[in-house]
């Protein structure tokens, strides 16, 4: 579904330059839940800023369903995004002048999307993720969880190809956190949704079926889960995070 093809990134000008990514190459298959994980710096969110088409590749070929995204035009890649990809931000992102049951269905309302299906679709996923009772109030109105789960019913209300999340329990407490783990991972099984989430922390990595570690901009490690329980899985990534060295408390 997704194929990352040698791709290189750089910051800088030519006295001062700086390689955030350095030949990265991996396939990700459809209905994957794959976590990326690196200390500051590693470039794992500077990863996620390129497949999302936020930023740009200085090299090297991204492909999503066999599409080069970096040969898209301008207005390609905004129905691109709108299209293929799901957002979950650690902030959230939504705004709060729209309803939740507005916000969730932002993205089709702009693609045209007729009101009667774009209600049918949002009560749809909002029932799935337990906030259908609340679809009528403001973002500021309720919790940090429930504003969460409404950005990912926003993220997969359109049957988007890939969902990306950066940091999605950062901003959440420990209940809250495992809460919207538990609602990710139902994502992946139940509704087969592919997901690509940069973490730092090594218990929401444990989710994943697949992490991918980044160490100086290079892929470092790689973990599959396969039949191992959550638990054992959360130890070999703790044990491949002291391999990288460096402050691990930045990934810890």
């Amino acid at each position: 579904m997704l194929q990352v093809k040698s791709i290189e990134k750089y910051y800088g000008n030519k006295n001062n330059v700086t390689k955030a990514l350095d030949r990265i190459s991996f396939d990700v298959e459809e209905g994957e839940f794959i976590a990326i994980m690196g200390a500051s710096g590693s470039g794992k969110t500077t990863l996620l800023n390129c497949i999302s088409t936020i930023d740009t590749v200085s090299a090297g070929h991204i492909l999503l369903n066999g599409q080069d995204i970096a040969g898209l035009s301008p207005a390609e890649l905004a129905r691109f995004r709108r299209e293929k990809l799901g957002f979950v931000f650690q902030d959230f992102n939504l705004l709060d002048t729209l309803t939740l049951e507005e916000n969730i269905g932002l993205a089709l309302t702009i693609n045209h999307t007729s009101p009667h299906t774009v209600r049918d679709k949002v009560q749809d996923v909002a029932m799935r993720l337990r906030i259908d009772d609340i679809l009528n109030k403001f973002p500021w109105q309720v919790s940090g969880g429930q504003k969460q789960r409404a950005a990912c019913a926003r993220a997969m209300v359109a049957g988007q190809s890939l969902i990306l999340a950066d940091e999605p329990t950062g901003a959440l407490d420990s209940k809250a956190s495992k809460n919207l783990l538990e609602i990710m991972s139902g994502m992946n099984r139940d509704y087969h949704a592919t997901i690509l989430m940069v973490t730092h922390d090594a218990y929401s990595a444990g989710y994943a079926a697949r992490v991918l570690f980044l160490k100086d901009g290079r892929l470092f490690n790689e973990l599959i889960r396969g039949n191992r329980t959550r638990s054992v899985f959360y130890h070999e990534i703790l044990d491949v995070l002291g391999l990288l060295g460096g402050d691990i408390s930045d990934v810890i």
